[in-house]
């Protein structure tokens, strides 16, 4: 199935043919692809499908049709339509709309941009901040300081080539290039200089120095009367955003603090600021600040909070309201260079994961604060519920829960109970109906329960089931996943190798069906991953 979303959206042959073409519709599509990113329209496959309709073939005429209305109707883009044969024989146009060089907008003065899954408007104050950041050539890829390739840092160059080369995130055939190459892949150099991004992280002191909006860091520790008592500041430039992090991470002795929480008979240890989540808060601050505006980043210590203070407003189309489920990338390049360093999740699951570990710690959801000239994040040390940490590790544990499942969990376990309403609107969602991938197994396995009906319906933990941990069901071999159950036999066997399904059905779990087991096998041998030898009762199994 096609995956709708910031550089991808199907339509139908119906939009662009005949007297139900809304020629309008995907002008506003193409121009807001063109604002953003760039993307890629899939004319002729309908949403949700992944092939176009059996027997359908692209008028001859189509493309160029395409190419005439959009230019009548819209300024600063252009499109390149293709058709595209399947194997069954069916047609689909491919329309690939390059990022604009300039802003994009329809004849009549309309501006729209693409935000996840959807092209929204930009109306008012917003078209000015489009214009400021959408500038012709990248902030990352200009090289107006001519500072040759040659000037790179040599260890940071180094660290950098060695760290790309082992990671599981770059192609192998990224890997082979040569160390210009990859300098030339990663848009770190043009031609015979560095980019801005380039000095940003290969640069020598000086180099970054003269960028004059490369990242400065204050830590700022308060007391409890709100007066300071402590100051670090990494101002010298002598860090790349990359070693940044781990500088902050390392010098702030205060993020290594622990306190211990009653747990039975023993005593368990809690970061009073988890590691995951300061990290993914630095790497938001660097990745998705505007590096065209000067300003520093400040972590102001409080003895409750901590605030992470980053300059600007959050990119266009991004809000406090959806910066759960919207992706904006203000700086391409950069996120791509941190993704593939594995220093985050390019996708924007970030916050997410926030999220994730704030609540299932028992503390609250991570606050988000948006003005014209910085958004700050703030983070409350307290745990609210020291008992929903071995609640959300138990029931991970046994259900193997998913990162919405986790949230969603968090939430409900430090609440007494939430309506269908009130939880659509923390988690940010479009609609109740909206909620279904978040609750229905939790409902499923009775660790979330439910009263009432529609959107006055209410989700709750039982308490009893919040303190005792006493999960009905016991075991969720039963529902295990298809692919935890397919990882499940391959490490079996490759501890007993030469093994009967008998065999391997008991050590792995009599609670789930020998058919399940036999088309986990089947499934393996047609992929290549297992070897059998004898026939019906007398095959046994090996890893290759």
């Amino acid at each position: 199935m096609s995956q709708e979303g910031q550089l991808l959206d199907q339509k139908s042959l119906r939009s662009v043919t005949g007297k139900s073409a809304d020629w309008s519709e995907l002008v506003k599509d193409c121009i807001a692809f063109a604002n953003a990113t760039g993307g890629r329209l899939l004319l002729g496959i309908e949403d949700e499908q992944d092939q176009p309709p059996a027997g359908q073939l692209i008028p001859a005429d189509l493309p160029d049709t395409i190419r005439r209305k959009i230019a009548e109707r819209a300024v600063n883009v252009s499109v390149l339509p293709d058709v595209v044969t399947t194997q069954n024989g069916s047609q689909y146009i491919e329309l690939r709309i390059p990022r604009a060089i300039a802003v994009a907008s329809t004849t009549d003065g309309r501006y729209f941009l693409r935000v996840a899954d959807q092209s929204k408007p930009v109306t008012g104050d917003d078209v000015l901040r489009l214009a400021a950041e959408r500038a012709a050539l990248p902030w990352e890829t200009q090289a107006t300081l001519l500072v040759p390739r040659s000037a790179a840092d040599p260890d940071k160059f180094g660290r950098l080539v060695k760290t790309l080369r082992a990671s599981d995130r770059v192609k192998a055939s990224v890997k082979e290039k040569t160390e210009d190459e990859l300098l030339d892949h990663y848009q770190l150099a043009q031609g015979g200089t560095l980019t801005n991004l380039g000095i940003l992280c290969l640069g020598r002191q000086h180099h970054r120095a003269q960028l004059t909006t490369a990242p400065v860091i204050q830590f700022i520790k308060y007391d409890e009367h709100d007066q300071k008592v402590n100051k670090l500041v990494w101002d010298d430039h002598t860090l790349s955003p990359m070693e940044l992090i781990e500088a902050v991470w390392q010098e702030v002795p205060d993020f290594r603090e622990h306190y211990e929480l009653p747990d039975g008979l023993y005593r368990q240890n809690v970061p009073a600021f988890d590691e995951i989540v300061v990290r993914e808060l630095l790497v938001n601050a660097l990745v998705h600040r505007p590096y065209t505006q000067r300003g520093d980043i400040f972590l102001n210590l409080h003895p409750d909070r901590l605030e992470i203070v980053n300059p600007g407003p959050l990119p266009l189309g991004v809000t406090p309201q959806n910066v759960l489920h919207t992706t904006v990338r203000r700086n391409e390049h950069l996120a791509r260079l941190f993704h593939d360093l594995k220093l985050m999740e390019r996708e924007g699951s970030g916050f997410d994961k926030i999220f994730e570990v704030l609540l299932s710690q028992g503390r609250p959801a991570p606050e988000l604060i948006e003005t014209h000239d910085r958004v700050q994040v703030t983070v409350r040390r307290r745990i609210l519920k020291p008992e929903v940490i071995n609640f959300i590790a138990k029931a991970d544990q046994t259900y193997q829960l998913t990162q919405r499942e986790r949230i969603a969990l968090g939430l409900l376990a430090q609440h007494d109970a939430l309506t269908a309403r009130e939880l659509t609107a923390t988690l940010e969602l479009p609609s109740v109906e909206a909620l279904q991938p978040w609750l229905k197994r939790l409902l499923d396995w009775q660790l979330v329960q439910s009263a009432g009906r529609t959107q006055s319906t209410r989700y709750f933990i039982d308490p009893a089931l919040l303190r005792n941990l006493d999960f009905v069901g016991g075991t969720t071999l039963k529902r295990i996943e298809p692919h935890r159950l397919l990882a499940l036999i391959v490490e079996d066997i490759g501890r007993y190798p030469q093994s009967k399904i008998g065999d391997i059905h008991q050590r792995i779990g009599l609670e789930i069906p020998r058919s399940r087991i036999r088309r986990g096998i089947e499934q393996l041998l047609k992929n290549g991953k297992l070897h059998s030898e004898g026939v019906r009762s007398g095959t046994r199994y090996r890893l290759p």
